[in-house]
């Protein structure tokens, strides 16, 4: 059982108006919320310590900005070192249904060893752009696995980490500390054989949600990293094929 040992993680970068509330929806669900701030200008910096002095959340302050990836690696470090198992990543803008944190805690209670990720459901709020590049982003991450099932979704950021298990990833084949973060991330922890649970869950864009992807740079960063991931399957593509083969032979289970 790992109900006790969870806690939520949230990289927050000028996200001072929607944190409060992402982080309420978290505690109601009997979670403490460690809070990284990654560098945010000084409204974010004073609002999220008033917060955790309301509320006795955790912050962790990165002094400049490292990205989205830095912040939640920072915040899975912080998470270890206070006793806990696993981390509920979530996003600081309110795009996440927070209702379903009972479902992700459930299933990550059944199988500890498991990541359980977030498979988005959509409403008509998402920008048109997003949803093909994230049909582009799913078409190079199955070429990466050489899988349509193993990573069916990796651009969302609700997920349930066994934390030493992602930090091993992290410290010994590394991960982009941006917004090529979730995506490296799922592809190296398929790549290890990790088990990846998935949970529909809605995901909406708030009207006046603020995003920090930079076209251009963030574009090229991620480019660049599918390139490497890509590189990098080719040497482990017998090891895949072997595995995809070994399951397919595998009896299924009625």
């Amino acid at each position: 059982m790992i109900a006790g040992k969870v806690i939520a993680v949230i990289p927050v970068y000028n996200h001072e108006r929607a944190v409060p509330d992402v982080a309420s929806a978290l505690r109601v669900h009997g979670l403490p919320v460690i809070l990284v701030d990654d560098g945010s200008h000084d409204t974010c910096r004073r609002a999220l310590e008033a917060l955790v002095a309301e509320t006795g959340d955790t912050l962790v302050r990165l002094e400049t900005n490292g990205g989205k990836g830095a912040a939640v690696i920072a915040g899975l470090r912080a998470a270890r070192a206070a006793g806990y198992s696993h981390a509920l990543q979530v996003d600081a803008d309110g795009q996440h249904d927070l209702g379903d944190v009972p479902r992700f805690v459930a299933a990550s209670t059944a199988d500890p060893a498991a990541v359980v990720c977030g498979k988005p459901v959509f409403d008509a709020s998402i920008p048109r752009l997003r949803l093909v590049s994230r049909y582009i982003t799913h078409v190079l991450v199955w070429l990466q696995t050489l899988s349509l099932r193993d990573v069916r979704d990796s651009m969302c950021g609700f997920r349930l980490y066994p934390i030493d298990t992602v930090l091993d990833v992290v410290d010994n084949d590394g991960v982009g500390r941006r917004m090529d973060f979730d995506v490296e991330l799922l592809v190296k922890l398929s790549w290890r054989g990790c088990r990846l649970e998935w949970l529909d869950t809605k995901v909406r864009y708030p009207v006046d949600g603020l995003s920090h992807y930079r076209m251009l740079f963030d574009n090229l960063l991620v480019a660049r990293m599918h390139a490497r991931l890509l590189l990098g399957m080719i040497w482990r593509a017998p090891r895949l094929i072997g595995r995809r083969i070994t399951r397919a032979m595998q009896p299924r289970v009625r």
